[in-house]
């Protein structure tokens, strides 16, 4: 009897030291994984978070800010202006053209009608910025004329957008003055494709021919037979695009 007593309490004394043995070799292991779950709990939130914010900056980005600048835009433009130097006698002119603006392919396509008055021809003008080219198809003559984009003298998309959008409340833009650029054949464009897919589209099955700018000078009566004139506007003024074949 006392020996089954002794050996009872033995087992019960022994059974109770193996449950604190098990407690102590869990708990050491649970405070060293805590640490480190904690860190990438935190750092997984924080990706989450930070990509959540992003697709929420572009979310309300393109859909509030974007409408108010449209990828394509297209107007139908007239301007007045004063051509003191050219025809003085005729005192205020007027010009008309449509303009298409494409934001996202970054190029302008401008179409100018037959003109009111003569020595104007009509055309299909691009400048490509992403090219950095310019191209006129002279209805008159079925032909295609590229040469490199003057960024002096046209405006950039988004410019161009921000002032035909600006006077767009108005019939036509505000009075303003012609300036003249003279440019002269070079040599023939043989291989259509380097110059673009949207001058390409211009130009493709037309006769094109690359151009040069020529020092302003003043332009015989010989060789003004042999050039050809095209009015337009990209900007706050207009230009006269003078073309003349090479010697």
């Amino acid at each position: 009897m006392d020996n089954s007593s002794d050996g009872t309490g033995g087992d019960d004394e022994s059974h109770g030291w193996s449950k604190e043995d098990d407690e102590e070799l869990v708990l050491p292991l649970r405070s060293q994984r805590s640490p480190l779950n904690g860190l990438c709990c935190l750092t997984s939130g924080l990706v989450v978070f930070m990509s959540g914010l992003v697709l929420a900056s572009i979310y309300v980005y393109r859909y509030y800010f974007i409408p108010q600048i449209p990828e394509e835009s297209l107007f139908h433009c007239r301007v007045r202006y004063e051509d003191s130097v050219y025809a003085p006698l005729r005192g205020r002119q007027e010009l008309e053209e449509n303009v298409g603006i494409y934001l996202e392919d970054n190029y302008e396509q401008i179409s100018v009608p037959v003109p009111h008055f003569g020595g104007s021809d009509p055309a299909d003008i691009i400048h490509d910025f992403h090219r950095g080219l310019t191209a006129y198809h002279d209805i008159a003559l079925d032909k295609c004329y590229v040469i490199e984009l003057n960024t002096t003298i046209v405006m950039p998309p988004r410019n161009l957008w921000e002032l035909l959008v600006n006077v767009k409340k108005g019939t036509y833009l505000p009075q303003t003055y012609i300036i003249q650029e003279e440019m002269v054949v070079t040599g023939k464009v043989h291989n259509m494709r380097q110059l673009g897919p949207f001058i390409y589209r211009l130009c493709n099955g037309k006769d094109t021919y690359r151009l040069k700018r020529h020092a302003r000078r003043r332009i015989n009566k010989r060789e003004a037979a042999n050039c050809h004139r095209i009015r337009h506007f990209e900007n706050t003024f207009v230009v006269e695009t003078v073309i003349c074949d090479g010697a």
